[in-house]
């Protein structure tokens, strides 16, 4: 009972529980069926129970949130549905359609009881927000972008988005790494959540840390194992589908399931069911590309040799032409050197003879000639010499005359001498010096 105080009514916490557990209990006496998110599954395995996190949402805001309780049992028989016709467990981040019951418990506050959870929505939930990703992306324009861009003839750097440990990513390397052609691959892992809500982020974060690098890589991948569509329902989310089709360069996928291809597969370049067979589209472009090259690797070796052995021929054939033809030449040429030479030693002893012969008259000639002018010549040179010794000085003397000098030179005449000269004057033998005391000239 309440306690009572002069103007107060006090009610205790239990009193106000079960006051609220009773009208619950009064108002809602019906099973409903409820749409909400499951945020969080939270399932015990070693109770085996569940207590769900549900939560609405409107435009990416909490709006309602409250948790629930699934009991093991139910549990189980919902769990196994969701694999028969979902072909996945149930797990975190879907949307449901669940029968609950409301309750309210005074230690444990208000929850609900879930009975059934119809797996048909979950599904059609998911085509719903499929549907609504494909035709934004139509509507802007970029449903087809990354289909549009140009793929390279070999796409060596490869960037992957997976987990490290994830199996399909393991079967995607095992077959690259063991192509029996040996083509080598250049792969850098960007590690992200590829299931739940959290993936979107994830997966969106590292494609932008791909584009900051774009001219690094030739293609881009994004690579996980098999799931049904339940655990897929990330990849028709349009946030992510929006930045693959907007991807700077092409996006292959590889996300491992074989029905309802999700938006993101859809947008991308290249859809592959399995990482499996992801890696053998790349392997059989470098095939596509290697092969003719191999081809043509053969064919220019084959006309090389057939060149190769036709230009030998040709050139064995030309040098047995040469020999042959410069040998004729050669013989010819020598026989007309013979002739030349021949010719030439019987044309120069006749010229010989004949100049000898032509040599030899005027010899005589000039023989002749030059004694005859040798002896006038010796007859003018006679007559000179009686000349030049009649004109000797000393011949002159001799005959009585004498020669005066003054200062080492002739006088002539009495006018080149003065009274005081000293005069030397040369006889026939010997000389006088002797010095003027008078001159004729001096007396005219």
């Amino acid at each position: 009972m309440p306690e009572k105080l002069v103007d107060k009514t006090i009610f205790s916490l239990a009193e106000v529980a079960r006051s609220i557990q009773k009208t619950i209990a009064e108002r809602y006496r019906s099973v409903y069926w409820i749409k909400a998110e499951m945020n969080k599954l939270n399932h015990y395995t070693h109770s085996g129970h569940c207590y769900p996190e549900l939560v609405e949402k409107k435009e990416g805001k909490v709006i309602a949130e409250m948790r629930s309780v699934l009991w093991k049992g139910d549990y189980q028989r919902i769990n196994q549905r969701f694999i028969e016709i979902a072909k996945e467990p149930l797990k975190n981040g879907i949307t449901i359609l669940f029968q609950a019951s409301v309750s309210y418990d005074p230690l444990y506050g208000l929850s609900l009881h879930m009975l059934d959870i119809d797996p048909a929505y979950s599904l059609g939930e998911l085509e719903r927000e499929k549907l609504e990703s494909i035709n934004r992306l139509k509507q802007e324009g970029i449903f087809h972008a990354n289909k549009q861009l140009f793929f390279p003839l070999v796409p060596k750097r490869l960037a992957i988005v997976s987990v490290e440990t994830s199996k399909g990513y393991s079967d995607f390397l095992k077959i690259l790494e063991g192509n029996p052609w040996g083509y080598r691959f250049e792969l850098t892992l960007f590690p992200a959540l590829l299931q739940g809500d959290k993936s979107i982020p994830s997966i969106t974060n590292q494609l932008a840390n791909i584009a900051k690098q774009r001219t690094d890589y030739d293609v881009m991948a994004i690579i996980r194992g098999g799931g049904g569509d339940v655990g897929l329902s990330s990849y028709n989310n349009y946030l992510l589908a929006s930045a693959i089709a907007r991807f700077p360069i092409p996006v292959l996928t590889g996300i491992g399931h074989s029905t309802n291809e999700t938006v993101s597969e859809m947008v991308a370049y290249k859809n592959a069911i399995t990482p499996s067979e992801l890696a053998d589209f790349l392997i059989q472009h470098f095939h596509n590309f290697a092969v003719p090259v191999h081809r043509a690797l053969d064919t220019i070796s084959r006309k090389a040799q057939q060149l190769l052995e036709h230009q030998k021929q040709e050139l064995t054939n030309f040098a047995r032409y040469f020999r042959m033809g410069s040998g004729h030449l050669i013989n010819q040429q020598q026989r007309a050197l013979e002739n030349m030479a021949a010719q030439l030693r019987t044309a120069t002893t006749s010229q010989l003879k004949h100049k000898r012969r032509e040599l030899h008259h005027p010899m005589e000639n000039l023989k002749s000639h030059g004694l005859a002018l040798l002896k006038s010549s010796r007859f003018e040179l006679a007559g000179v010499e009686n000349v030049v010794r009649l004109l000797d000085p000393q011949h002159i003397l001799n005959r009585g005359y004498s020669m005066t000098k003054k200062n080492g030179k002739v006088v002539k005449s009495t006018n080149e001498l003065q009274i005081g000269d000293t005069i030397e004057t040369r006889l026939a033998s010997g000389k006088l010096i002797s010095t003027v005391t008078e001159s004729n000239a001096t007396r005219q």
